[in-house]
C-alpha cells in the first residue's frame, strides 16, 4: 500500500512540471525537397539526416587547414581476436590514416582468450601440468598467414618460450604470487603489439612495438590492481617526444612497470586507462575506444535486444556506467582524459562507419535518461542502532568497521541511526561475517543475498520526471524496491531489486524511456494530472 502511494505522490508531483508525460528520444526528419536541388546541397541534407544515425558516412579526420586529428586507438581482446581480426584492424588503421587521422599510438590487448588461458595455465602449473599449446597455436597461425619477417617470428617464439619456462618454475616451487601472474599475463599483450606492428608494417603504415613502460607507463607496486604513478605523465610525453609523429607506436596495454622495473597489471579492463594515460599526456585530439558495439548502448544489449548507441555521454556518466556495471570502459579510464579534457570517443571495429559515443566534459541534456545499467549478486546489508535516538558516533563507528574489515560499499542510504548499503560478490565472506560481529554489540544486522543495483544515468534535475515514471512501472509489474539512492552522485539513481525481478525492471524502464511502449502510458494522460497531493501524504502518514 505505501508503496503505490508513494509512486502516486511522486507522479502528482511530475505533473507539475509536464501534465501528460511520454518520454521519447529526439528525433530528425528528413524532408524530400519539393523542387530539384543542386547534387552537392542533396548530398548535404542526406548527410545532415544521417548524421543523427550510426550509418552516417566516416568522418572526415582532416581540419580546416588539411592537418591531420592526431589521435591513440585502442583495440581489445575481440577485435584482435585471430589473424583475420589482426589483418581487418591493420587495415581499419591504415584507412583512419587515409581519412585524415593520424594515430600516435594503438593500444593493444591480448589477442582473443590468450589473458584466461595463461591464467588456466597457471593453474595446470600449480597441478604439475605445463600446457601452452593452444596459445602457442594463435600465434603461430597467425605468424605463418602473414609470412611475418623473421625477427617478428623470433621475439614472438622467444616470448613463448620464456612463458613456458615461468609455468615450469611454478610446477616445481608450487607458488604463483600476484608478483607472477601479472608477469605470467604480460605475455598476452607482449605478443599481440609485435604481430600487429608487423602486420601495419607489412601493409605500408610504418610501425614499431613497444611495451608500456618503454612509452612510460610507471605504477604503485599492487600487483594486480597497480595505479599509475604521477611521473607517469611527464615519462609518457619524453618518450613520445624521442619518436616521429608519423611512425605509429604500437602499445601494450594494460601492462606496465613498478619503481623496481617489475611488471604490474592495471586490472582487468585495464587497457582503456593505458590509452587515456597516453592519449591525456600528450594531449591528442582524440582517444578512440574500439569494442564490438556501435558506442556506448542505452543497455546491455545481451538482456536488451532493442538496445540503441548513445550519441554523447559526458566523463562522469561515463564513470558512473562503469561502476555500476557496464562493460565499455574501465572505471577509472576516465581520470586521464577529464584531467586534461581530451575527447573520447567510442568505436566498433567490426563497424567502422558507426559514428559511435564520444564522451565529453558535458553530456546531452537532450535526452530524459542517458542509459540503464545495472549489477547482479549484490548483497544487501541493514544496520540498525540498538542505542539511544540521536546517539552520537554510530555512522562514525560503522564505517570505522568497514575499513578496518577492508570492505567497500556500492550504494548506501542513511538515516540518524540506520544505514542500508550493498556489498557485492568480490567481498570476501569472512570479512562480511567479521564485520558482522564487529557490528553486533551497537546494531541489528541483517544481511540479504541475491540483490541487484539498477541504475539510471541521468540528470537528477530531472528526478521528478524520471521517479514518476520508475515507480509506476515497478507498480504495474510488482517489482519491489528495497532500497533507493539519489543526490550523491549528480548523474544517477540507483534502486535495489531482487536477482529474478531485475530482468522485467530493466526490459520495461527501456521500453519505456528508449522504445516508446511504456506499460503506463495510457497512465500518464489520465491518471497523473488532477490527483490531490495533500490527501495522498495524510492517507500515508495514517
Amino acid at each position: 500500500m505505501k508503496f503505490a502511494v508513494l509512486s502516486t505522490i511522486i507522479a502528482a508531483l511530475a505533473a507539475t512540471e509536464t501534465a501528460a508525460f511520454v518520454p521519447k528520444r529526439s528525433s530528425a526528419t528528413f524532408r524530400r525537397p519539393n523542387t530539384a536541388v543542386p547534387a552537392d546541397k542533396a548530398h548535404d541534407e542526406i548527410d545532415d539526416y544521417k548524421s543523427h544515425m550510426s550509418i552516417s558516412r566516416q568522418r572526415d579526420g582532416f581540419d580546416e587547414n588539411g592537418d591531420p586529428t592526431d589521435v591513440v586507438m585502442k583495440f581489445g581482446g575481440s577485435s584482435l581476436a585471430n589473424y583475420e581480426r589482426i589483418d581487418h584492424v591493420a587495415n581499419l588503421i591504415k584507412d583512419q590514416i587515409a581519412a585524415g587521422y593520424r594515430p600516435r599510438a594503438v593500444v593493444c590487448s591480448a589477442m582473443g582468450k590468450t589473458t584466461n588461458n595463461l591464467l588456466s595455465a597457471g593453474d595446470f602449473a600449480l597441478e604439475g601440468r605445463v600446457n601452452i599449446d593452444a596459445i602457442r597455436t594463435l600465434h603461430t597461425q597467425t605468424l605463418n598467414e602473414f609470412d611475418m619477417p623473421k625477427h617478428t617470428d623470433g621475439e614472438i617464439v622467444s616470448l613463448l618460450n620464456e612463458c613456458d619456462d615461468m609455468l615450469n618454475g611454478v610446477r616445481l616451487i608450487q607458488e604463483l604470487s600476484p608478483k607472477s601472474l601479472d608477469q605470467l599475463v604480460s605475455y598476452g599483450e607482449r605478443c599481440s603489439v609485435r604481430v600487429m606492428a608487423a602486420r601495419l608494417n607489412q601493409i605500408g603504415v610504418p610501425a614499431q612495438a613497444f611495451d608500456a613502460w618503454e612509452m612510460g607507463i610507471m605504477t604503485d607496486s599492487n600487483f594486480g590492481d597497480a595505479r599509475l604513478l604521477e611521473e607517469s605523465e611527464e615519462a609518457i610525453r619524453k618518450a613520445f617526444g624521442r619518436l616521429d609523429p608519423n611512425v605509429v607506436a604500437v602499445v601494450t596495454g594494460f601492462i606496465g612497470h613498478d619503481p623496481n622495473d617489475k611488471i604490474t597489471t592495471l586490472g582487468r579492463g585495464g587497457s582503456d586507462l593505458s590509452a587515456t594515460a597516453l592519449g591525456a599526456a600528450i594531449k591528442v585530439d582524440e582517444i578512440q575506444v574500439w569494442k564490438d558495439v556501435d558506442g556506448i548502448l542505452s543497455s546491455d544489449p545481451r538482456l536488451v535486444p532493442n538496445a540503441v548507441p548513445v550519441n554523447k555521454v559526458s566523463y562522469e556518466e561515463a564513470s558512473e556506467l562503469a561502476y555500476f556495471g557496464a562493460q565499455v570502459l574501465h572505471p577509472i579510464a576516465m581520470q586521464p582524459a577529464m584531467k586534461h579534457n581530451v575527447t573520447v570517443r567510442v568505436k566498433n571495429s567490426y563497424n567502422p562507419a558507426a559514428v559511435g559515443t564520444t564522451i565529453e566534459r558535458f553530456g546531452n541534456k537532450d535526452d530524459l535518461v542517458t542509459a540503464i545499467t545495472y549489477k547482479r549478486g549484490v548483497s544487501l546489508m541493514d544496520i540498525q542502532s540498538t542505542q539511544m535516538l540521536g546517539a552520537y558516533g554510530f555512522l562514525a563507528k560503522v564505517f570505522g568497521d568497514f575499513e578496518k574489515n577492508r570492505l567497500s560499499v556500492d550504494v548506501l542510504a542513511s538515516s540518524e541511526v540506520s544505514v542500508s548499503l550493498t556489498l557485492d560478490k568480490k567481498q570476501k565472506d569472512e570479512c562480511i561475517q567479521c564485520l558482522m560481529d564487529d557490528l553486533k554489540p551497537y546494531a541489528d544486522v541483517t544481511l540479504k543475498e541475491h540483490r541487484s543495483i539498477l541504475t539510471l544515468i541521468t540528470d537528477v534535475e530531472k528526478s521528478s520526471e524520471v521517479l514518476a515514471t520508475v515507480f509506476r512501472v515497478f507498480a504495474t509489474q510488482g517489482i519491489q524496491v528495497e532500497m533507493m539512492s539519489q543526490g550523491a552522485s549528480k548523474v544517477n539513481i540507483s534502486f535495489i531489486v531482487s536477482d529474478d525481478q531485475l530482468e522485467t525492471a530493466v526490459l520495461n524502464l527501456h521500453k519505456c524511456f528508449f522504445e516508446d511502449k511504456c506499460v503506463v502510458d495510457g497512465f500518464a494522460a489520465s491518471d497523473k494530472a488532477g490527483v490531490e497531493v495533500e490527501p495522498l501524504l495524510k492517507e500515508h502518514a495514517a
